[in-house]
């Protein structure tokens, strides 16, 4: 008999999510440093997640997107539709 293993897809945390709210919200603020803090707060599983879904949903990573949106490019349009 063969055993097998389910791989759980990591989770995004409710705490790693309100931080990414309140660091896309700093960010569109012009409030670097606090996007940043609240960046740095999110757990590492939690990042695992948060990159999976963006290359799922947008096909890039959040360091490209926020670089996109930063430059005020089209680019932006073409990652969140």
């Amino acid at each position: 008999m063969s055993e097998q293993y389910a791989t759980v897809p990591p989770q995004i945390s409710l705490m790693a999510a309100g931080e990414l709210r309140d660091a896309l919200e700093a960010i569109g603020e012009g409030r670097g440093p606090a996007a940043i803090a609240s960046l740095m707060a999110i757990d590492s599983a939690s990042w695992q997640a948060i990159e999976q879904r963006l290359a799922v949903v947008v096909g890039s990573d959040l360091r490209t997107l926020l670089l996109a949106s930063a430059g005020g490019t089209s680019a932006v349009r073409q990652f969140v539709g």
